[in-house]
């Protein structure tokens, strides 16, 4: 729970929020009579991180390069794939506060399924979950297995990449439908001073920093960090948040270069509600109407959450003579989190209420995790030609590895009633563990990659992986496993002059699954393939990029059937047709849009009523548009005014697809005003306070939607 101490802290942080205008109005009165204040703009233009990179900031709206499609800086339209970025001045413009809520206008990508969460950002692409197994920091994975893993907070970050479709070929197993990477704020060479501070309308507040600049002609450093907390949206719901991450950069020469990584966070809290709710009282009628979203059916003298994490890393690449560069990106990972919290769980463990009891079930729910990482992905590019074909050659070994401790239990939990809670009756005892755990993973990757180029604005894509992953499990359960498995990718496109870059892809993928079938066997892992065709267009007229795909993705292997009898014979395909542009169309407009219709599928399972059916929770429709306009000149100048429509469409709350989930459509607002190197910025979600659901996974457990919330912020540079 959230100490006297840090509420204290908190106090501290909310009023240098409330102190920040003063700052900023004080700044400019002293600019104006020619006061020692002198404001400079900032540029990030040069340095480690330059504009435009694949690691640098991100021009407005409309990114140029990637470097998750390919593992080297390259255009996003030659990447054969969907690819997705999300930059600084986006996440800004639309006032997110967490990476799934900076992914809500992306295409294919569904955020928040289960409504906010402060201690995990909730990712489905393609219809598939990426929470797991499909997140990566700085090109490394963040891979997590039942409540281990590693929680990003997106004030440290400098961009958001979507790669959508299989990865396997580039990175290894993982998540079949595209995964996410999270780019890290890093020097730039540049000297950055920058402060900012917000308030919402629930009481929770922040206040962050990011300082940069050169130490020497051969070292820069930057380090951010921000510290936050306050009251959520539902009863009882607080947090803490401590971040801080620094990092310095060392090129002797230009041939090379080192730049060290490391972050630490800590998270301090209690639980949200208006979670884990039965769909009768919440997207239909229940016999006494609905539960409250606001309401919280934990029990606040028991509920705790606590994190503590750290990580360190390096990114060394040096280039030869021959122009054949070398790279060594490294990282160690370290997380603890504990927690403690009652859930509902239907109507006396049924999805109605029968008589006139209404009570709702309670699970009494404790875990104690540790996870330690390693990861290391050793590359070796180059160019060579061969007649009239170019190619960008990689090579890489990478090594893995995964050792997670874990202990859960339940316990005995009195009802509750959904209307008139009561809280602070005796709660039973916990039972003995039903998992007391150590896993280690240890995975080998050997890949390599041709990126061509011929004929006249033709451009190919080779890829080739081979992966050995061997996981050993002692205590409760206890296994071993090991399997090895190929992927690859082949991707052809031809670049037209006028911007326009027609592509056909197919991939394949396999995904490593820690799981005992019925007959006691490990499961294998998950494999399939996709097949994508699209185009994607950087016009000539105006600043902007235009990607529209139609894919064919099939995950099979997928273990299904009830606990006591798993098999392995599910398959699941998620066919559709994505949409998405950014543009800064002049310096005073820029939108982002997209939208996102597919069909999802099982295509085979245990249970042959299923087959056809569409896969619970995940909608198979979306589509947004956000805009922002500033006004460059005259008595208004610097004013912003922005507005974006989210719709999301219907989904299922059981297998059987009986009970269904209604669509719905926010509206965000935002309100902003820049002067010289300050600025205040009002953002407003879900405006018109809609109630809605987000998702329901199973009829026991459904989520609410958010609703309306302000954030007002504001910043300085000097």
């Amino acid at each position: 729970m959230v100490t006297s101490r840090r509420k204290a802290t908190l106090r501290i942080l909310l009023s240098g929020a409330a102190a920040l205008p003063v700052f900023l109005s004080s700044a400019a009165q002293a600019q104006e009579n020619g006061g020692t204040i002198e404001l400079k703009q900032i540029t990030v233009e040069t340095g480690n991180a330059k504009a435009g990179s694949a690691t640098g900031p991100v021009k407005g709206f409309v990114p140029e390069n990637t470097a998750t499609g390919s593992k080297t800086d390259t255009p996003i339209e030659q990447i054969p794939q969907s690819v997705s970025v999300v930059g600084r001045e986006e996440m800004d413009d639309i006032g997110a506060q967490k990476p799934d809520e900076a992914l809500r206008y992306t295409a294919g990508v569904f955020a928040q399924p289960f409504g906010p969460d402060f201690d995990t950002n909730w990712l489905y692409i393609r219809g598939f979950d990426a929470t797991q197994t499909g997140t990566y920091l700085d090109g490394l994975q963040n891979f997590s297995y039942g409540f281990g893993g590693f929680l990003i907070d997106s004030f440290g970050l400098e961009r958001i990449e979507v790669l959508k479709g299989p990865a396997s070929a580039l990175y290894g197993g993982g998540n079949p439908g595209g995964i996410v990477n999270y780019v890290s704020k890093r020097p730039t060479g540049e000297r950055i001073r920058y402060l900012e501070a917000g308030i919402n309308s629930f009481g929770n507040g922040y206040t962050g920093f990011d300082i940069g600049d050169k130490a020497s002609d051969v070292v820069n450093y930057r380090v951010n960090g921000v510290i936050g907390g306050g009251d959520g949206y539902t009863d009882f719901e607080e947090n803490f948040r401590g971040v801080i991450s620094p990092s310095i950069s060392w090129s002797p020469d230009e041939a090379t270069k080192l730049t060290v990584l490391a972050n630490y966070t800590h998270l301090d809290g209690t639980h949200n509600g208006g979670a884990f709710l039965p769909y009768f009282g919440t997207v239909v009628d229940a016999p006494f109407g609905k539960i409250s979203r606001k309401r919280n059916f934990t029990e606040p003298s028991i509920d705790s959450y606590d994190r503590e994490q750290a990580s360190i890393g390096y990114e060394l690449e040096h280039t030869f003579d021959n122009d054949w560069t070398v790279r060594q990106n490294l990282r160690y990972g370290f997380s603890h989190v504990k927690e403690h919290s009652l859930y509902a769980y239907g109507y006396g463990w049924a999805e109605q209420p029968s008589g006139t009891d209404y009570d709702l079930s309670r699970i009494n729910f404790r875990h104690d995790t540790t996870v330690n990482t390693f990861l290391v992905d050793n590359q070796l590019q180059g160019k060579v030609t061969t007649g009239a074909i170019e190619h960008t050659l990689l090579f890489g070994v990478e090594y893995k590895y995964f050792d997670i401790d874990q202990m859960q239990q339940t316990g005995g939990a009195t009802p509750i009633n959904p209307v008139h809670p009561v809280y602070g009756l005796p709660q039973g005892p916990m039972w003995d563990p039903y998992i007391d755990q150590n896993l280690k993973r240890n995975q080998v990757g050997i890949y390599a990659q041709d990126q061509l180029r011929f004929g006249d604005g033709w451009i190919m894509t080779l890829n080739g992986r081979y992966d050995y992953v061997s996981d050993k499990s002692e205590g409760l359960p206890s296994y071993r496993d090991h399997e090895g498995k190929a992927s690859g990718r082949f991707g052809i496109g031809y670049e037209f002059e006028n911007g326009l870059t027609p592509y056909a892809s197919v991939a394949s993928f396999f995904n490593p699954v820690i799981e005992a079938l019925g007959n006691g066997a490990q499961a294998q892992p998950e494999t399939g393939q996709q097949y994508e065709v699209g185009v994607k267009y950087r016009p000539q007229a105006f600043d902007g990029l235009v990607t529209a795909s139609f894919f064919d993705l099939t995950k099979q292997n997928v273990v299904t059937g009830p606990n006591t009898n798993r098999e392995q014979i599910g398959e699941v395909n998620s066919r559709g047709f994505e949409l998405e542009a950014q543009a800064n169309i002049t310096d005073a407009w820029r939108v982002t849009a997209a939208f996102t219709t597919y069909k999802l599928e099982v295509t085979e399972d245990a249970n042959a009523a299923l087959i056809g059916n569409q896969p619970y929770l995940v909608p198979e429709t979306q589509a947004s548009v956000f805009a922002q306009y500033t006004v460059l000149d005259g008595a208004l100048e610097g004013l912003q005014l922005g507005a974006g429509v989210r719709y999301i469409g219907s989904s299922y709350a059981d297998a059987e697809n009986k009970y269904k989930v209604p669509d719905v459509a926010l509206v965000d607002l935002k309100l902003g005003y820049e002067k010289d190197n300050w600025g205040v910025d009002l953002n407003v979600t879900n405006l018109f306070d809609k109630n809605y659901v987000a998702g329901c996974q199973t009829t026991l457990s459904c989520g609410y939607g958010e609703g309306r919330k302000a954030l007002l912020k504001a910043h300085v540079k000097w």
